[in-house]
């Protein structure tokens, strides 16, 4: 039976057919490899971007925004844990069942790495597998604006992605790290949950670390950092104040830290980050912010009318100019988008701007882009020549 995911339940113009591939619902002696393997080869010719397994379920696919179900049985519990027990070693299939989750990678030979999260549910098991493409794709390739080259040559100082889940921002950060590789002779040191893109040293040489493999932790990871003589650290997720702690502080002595936080505009990105600390810590972060904070790209990525792009990131750029570095130390975070629509010309943007050129250059509907603005009436405003005052007193 093929893996031929069902388009009824949608409407797609470029209807999807995968021959050749055998059904997944029982194992078979003597087949070559890993059985979920050819789940995952499915969802690289499908170029989709994620795999969803459930118990109950059939497999399911992420083609192009939208979820579609193979047209295979369902699958149980135990058919997922059979799969992923195969890729996994004891120690990870020790901490799923005392925690109800693991984060792991793995890699297809020939194609594909995947970023895998196995979780139980309902008393069964789940998984849901994020596609990251063997190849890092350059600026141009991703379609995102060209200052973030700009933005790669700095030295020192601490560089944000924000942006949701899925946003993109691990591929847009693997295009800066490239970047920089390609470019600089130079010691790199990532620490990942899992490592998801691999780089090939060039200019520079990388040193990837995994968590649970090569580390127990970030925290154990990031108290060495300095010891590895790094010029360049990428810290993956800065989810607690001891990993921003520890990300600030390789960013003062000189380093350049690459790192991913979960908010949906640069303003929002210090209140999340303030939001770590106590109160009476608030001030000395802010400090630190204003002296070594270098620049935040919050990403959202939308479907593409384009028939060469089937999803086109969309960025917010903030570049920490004296401007924005005086709003911060004044604690006029909500200012700050002010300054981005008046500093086009240094490369910065709001997502007003950034969605106005999208609809421009015909890579987005104005449907979507209506839907995402944060403020709709204001990119009508923009799409009929009007732009809104962007005035700030820095006096």
């Amino acid at each position: 039976m093929d893996i031929d995911p069902d388009l009824h339940s949608g409407d797609d113009p470029n209807p999807v057919d995968i021959h050749e591939i055998k059904t997944v619902a029982k194992r078979r002696p003597g087949r070559e490899g890993p059985e979920i393997d050819r789940l995952f080869r499915a969802c690289c010719k499908l170029e989709a971007s994620d795999l969803h397994l459930k118990a109950g379920s059939p497999p399911r696919f992420r083609l192009r925004g939208d979820i579609r179900s193979a047209q295979e049985p369902p699958q149980s519990t135990e058919d997922i844990e059979a799969m992923i027990f195969e890729i996994i070693s004891e120690k990870q299939k020790k901490y799923f069942f005392e925690h109800g989750a693991l984060d792991f990678a793995h890699q297809v030979p020939g194609l594909d790495r995947y970023r895998v999260n196995v979780f139980r549910q309902r008393g069964m098991t789940s998984v849901a597998a994020r596609r990251v493409t063997k190849d890092i794709r350059t600026f141009e390739e991703l379609g995102v604006p060209p200052v973030l080259r700009e933005v790669s040559k700095y030295h020192q100082g601490l560089i944000l992605l924000a942006g949701i889940t899925g946003s993109g921002k691990s591929t847009t950060i693997a295009a800066m790290i490239n970047e920089i590789n390609i470019s600089r002779a130079c010691h790199i040191v990532t620490i990942e949950d899992p490592i998801e893109y691999l780089f090939d040293d060039k200019k520079a040489f990388i040193n990837q670390r995994e968590i649970g493999i090569d580390v127990a932790d970030f925290h154990a990871a990031l108290k060495y950092l300095m010891r590895e003589d790094p010029d360049v650290v990428l810290v993956g997720e800065l989810r607690d104040r001891e990993t921003f702690e520890a990300a600030m502080h390789a960013s003062e002595t000189g380093h350049l830290v690459f790192g991913t936080i979960h908010a949906s505009s640069a303003a929002q990105t210090i209140t999340r980050i303030l939001d770590l600390f106590p109160e009476d810590a608030r001030s000395l972060i802010r400090q630190s912010l204003t002296f070594n904070l270098k620049s935040i790209i919050c990403q959202k990525l939308l479907p593409s009318i384009h028939p060469q792009r089937s999803r086109i990131p969309c960025c917010e750029i903030m570049i920490a100019n004296a401007s924005i570095r005086k709003l911060i130390a004044e604690e006029r975070d909500a200012e700050i988008t002010s300054v981005l629509k008046s500093s086009t010309q240094e490369g910065m943007q709001d997502f007003t701007e950034a969605l106005y050129r999208l609809i421009s250059e015909e890579y987005i509907d104005l449907k979507i882009a209506m839907e995402v603005a944060p403020n709709p009436d204001e990119l009508k405003m923009r799409l009929k020549g009007i732009t809104t005052g962007a005035s700030v007193i820095l006096g």
